[in-house]
């Protein structure tokens, strides 16, 4: 090559734009392998997706349906939140999570024919393989194919370019959907138990990290981020991610109902509430609370504030069945905080008198709900209207919470001091089953004796 012929070397004011470079444009869509990954789906997931989709056409015949997986939200400038589907788009799917993609139901004379349009993998060959940093393959690494998909799902899949932009949603459809998702079928239920079972596993690893939260005498304690850390680094070995924010409350923090800041010290001898779930891989939640002493022991004083919970926890959980109201567990914990608090001295009124419409001056240490619907939402089926939910009937196939609780504030001048800066609440996840319910959670004790001995186990497994 002669000195003429050389290259010149670039001398702009900054470098250049490599979608406009054809020699860069020539040589990087050339020299890759074939790489296709499959869909990440867990087992079962593409037929309970076909069976929620037959489920959903049945109760909404002759209409099109529309069902939309969104975008992950901006969390700041150019950064986006981890993707997470929508819940009814999860659920139509079997659990598809692709940005942007849309599930297109279009009826016919006998049901519905489905198509699931999703984008195309940006690959090697095309401009957003590298220009793309939100899903070009070489920012995000390879994608499953159009193909690929369809053969997983056994659903006809299309690319999102051929979607009709007109096409929209029935009124209906999230109100409806909402209501088939209140009951779950053999493979959700599954999904819950995985869910469940990892919680209480990632409960246990929580636990056993106490002496590094508390510290010791010329060793900080690192506090209740770390607690919330261990458990969070939990959910995302052992599934796709925590199922909400995790609460970790010691002490004064304890009864402050959300208290997801978790930015304070865990005191040794004070009550730890921990309010933690895990989301499965297919996006099904657990939902879990329970009050440990750091030490080991509850004193007298917090004893007695657990034990009152438990009682309330239990004849709320014994009011858990087929036929019953789901208002049925509320009535029957409040009526026993209610009495206890009486019996406390805590209350300037009758039993009757605070638990009537006009009263509830219990609720001062309890206003929150003490229970809901759990599925792909921690909180889930919120679409039909909350009070729908109180008077409706449970069936087999619900999986709801109940989590009584008592929160006595620091700063709350109407109760003694000794109570003052307690928080206990107890919260498991029941399957209502044809003759009762059953505790999904029960490995975790929920007898005060119970949660001591299960606390100084983890210690000592941590030692």
């Amino acid at each position: 090559m002669s000195l003429t012929e050389r290259t010149v070397p670039y001398q702009g004011t900054r470098p250049p734009r490599l979608a406009e470079v054809p020699a860069f444009v020539a040589g990087i869509g050339q020299g890759w392998a074939d790489v296709r990954t499959e869909p990440p789906l867990v087992p079962g997931a593409a037929q309970a997706g076909a069976d929620h989709r037959r489920r959903l056409s049945e109760a909404l015949p002759g209409r099109t349906l529309v069902a939309r997986a969104g975008r992950a939200p901006v969390r700041a400038n150019d950064t986006s939140y981890d993707f997470r589907p929508d819940s009814d788009f999860a659920w139509l799917t079997g659990g598809v999570a692709v940005e942007d993609a849309v599930l297109v139901m279009v009826p016919t004379g006998s049901g519905h024919d489905a198509t699931l349009y999703l984008p195309p993998p940006l690959g090697p060959g095309l401009p957003g393989f590298f220009a793309n940093a939100a899903s070009g393959e070489l920012w995000v690494g390879p994608s499953p194919s159009l193909a690929v998909w369809e053969q997983a799902l056994g659903l006809r899949v299309r690319a999102l370019d051929d979607l009709d932009p007109a096409v929209a949603a029935d009124e209906e459809q999230q109100r409806v959907c909402a209501r088939l998702r209140m009951v779950k079928d053999a493979w959700e239920v599954g999904q819950l138990r995985e869910a469940v079972d990892a919680t209480v596993d990632g409960f246990a690893a929580t636990v056993a990290e106490l002496p590094r939260a508390v510290g010791e005498p010329g060793r900080p304690g690192l506090g209740e981020r770390w607690l919330q850390g261990t458990f969070d680094r939990h959910c995302r070995t052992f599934g796709n991610q925590p199922g909400y924010a995790t609460i970790v409350g010691s002490g004064p923090h304890a009864p402050t109902l959300h208290w997801v800041r978790c930015d304070g010290p865990v005191l040794p001898d004070a009550p730890l509430l921990l309010d933690m779930g895990v989301e499965g891989r297919a996006f099904y939640t657990a939902d879990v609370t329970r009050t440990v002493p750091p030490s080991g022991r509850f004193d007298d004083v917090q004893r007695r504030v657990h034990d009152l919970e438990e009682a309330a926890h239990r004849a709320g959980m014994a009011a858990v069945r087929p036929g019953a109201l789901f208002s049925d567990f509320h009535f029957a914990a409040m009526e026993v905080v209610a009495t206890g608090l009486h019996e406390w001295g805590l209350l300037d009124v009758s039993v009757d008198e605070a638990l009537s419409p006009q009263g509830q001056q219990h609720r001062r240490w309890l206003v929150c709900g003490i229970g809901h619907h759990l599925g792909l939402d921690v909180h889930d089926c919120s679409a039909t209207a909350p009070a729908s939910h109180q008077e409706m009937v449970l069936e087999p196939g619900m999986v709801l919470t109940v989590e009584p609780g008592l929160y006595f504030h620091a700063h709350d001048l109407t109760v003694p001091p000794e109570l003052r800066g307690i928080g206990v609440r107890l919260e498991d996840d029941l399957l209502v089953t044809p003759t009762g319910a059953e505790v999904l959670s029960d490995r975790l004790p929920i007898d005060a004796a119970g949660v001591e001995r299960w606390t100084q186990q983890q210690l000592i497994s941590s030692m």
